[in-house]
């Protein structure tokens, strides 16, 4: 299992352990991690899942991807992936993924 450590805005963090095979955003929802609602359950549909993740090992967001991160309600930094598109592998153990500061 790869450890995922979640940062929120105000900087508290929570580190788990997440199965590989699972996207970032099912490990979130496993763990009730604030920040990240995955509305339409990790279709690539509407940019709930939203964060930020300063680590190449993730590789670039799809063309597609690309294109939903446009329709997230947070600020879209050039480090803005979607959470159901990254998928948890043994490579990615120790991997931080920051939350936006939520829309009010």
């Amino acid at each position: 299992m790869a450890k995922i450590t979640f940062v929120q805005p105000g900087g508290a963090s929570q580190t788990v352990e997440a199965r590989e095979g699972d996207s970032i955003m099912q490990t979130a929802l496993a763990h009730s991690i604030d920040g990240i609602f995955a509305e339409c359950g990790g279709a690539m549909m509407c940019a709930t899942c939203h964060c930020y993740i300063d680590d190449d090992r993730t590789g670039a967001a799809s063309e597609g991807e690309q294109d939903m991160l446009e329709c997230a309600e947070d600020e879209v930094r050039d480090t803005s992936r979607l959470s159901c598109q990254i998928t948890v592998t043994e490579g990615l153990d120790g991997l931080i993924v920051h939350l936006p500061v939520p829309v009010e």
